[in-house]
């Protein structure tokens, strides 16, 4: 009789978007068909795949896209980091804060007033003050600022193939490997 045939625990997988556009979530998704082999290897957590609104108790790698605008932000990064072991920040607004920081050449006050009284079109200008409105931050911070990172997905967004090559490699238990066409931003 055969021996049953080892294969290597599965990674435990999770994502988190925070202040950002999503690109990064649909970069990873353009792994295409390649997520049926990505499938037999790691085990997605929360994600936008699996609808899961929180992380299990231990999830492996933690992939978080978006810097952070509002203490809601900060709240989720926390709440992620703790249950993760490796914390990936993807893409260049998890990593520098990205086109969200635009606005740190500004003052919040400025930028409320440039959107809510003083923008063409306002009929009933005010600056909204609701318990369901998160409070913004004076300034977008990247995610290292607040958590520690052990890795980083450059790009915007990252390339597919970095994902691939990350998991991968934390798979196999090396360290990843991104050819420079995999880390450069465009």
């Amino acid at each position: 009789m055969n021996a049953p045939v080892e294969h290597p625990p599965r990674l435990k997988v999770a994502t988190c978007s925070l202040a950002g556009c999503f690109g990064c979530h649909m970069s990873f998704l353009d792994v295409d068909e390649r997520i049926v082999d990505l499938a037999q290897i790691v085990t997605f957590d929360r994600t936008p795949l699996t609808d899961i609104k929180h992380c299990s108790e231990h999830v492996d790698v933690g992939l978080i896209e978006g810097g952070l605008c509002n203490v809601e932000n900060v709240e989720v990064l926390r709440e992620f980091r703790a249950h993760c072991r490796y914390i990936v920040a993807v893409g260049s607004c998890a990593i520098t804060g990205g086109v969200p920081a635009v606005r740190n050449k500004f003052s919040l006050e400025s930028c409320l007033r440039e959107a809510y009284i003083e923008a063409p079109g306002i009929e009933n200008p005010h600056i909204p003050h609701d318990a369901e409105i998160p409070l913004l931050l004076n300034k977008v911070r990247p995610i290292h600022e607040v958590v520690r990172v052990d890795y980083v997905l450059p790009g915007c967004p990252p390339p597919a193939d970095a994902f691939w090559e990350l998991l991968s490699a934390l798979v196999e238990g090396r360290e990843p490997q991104l050819a420079y066409e995999n880390r450069r931003f465009d």
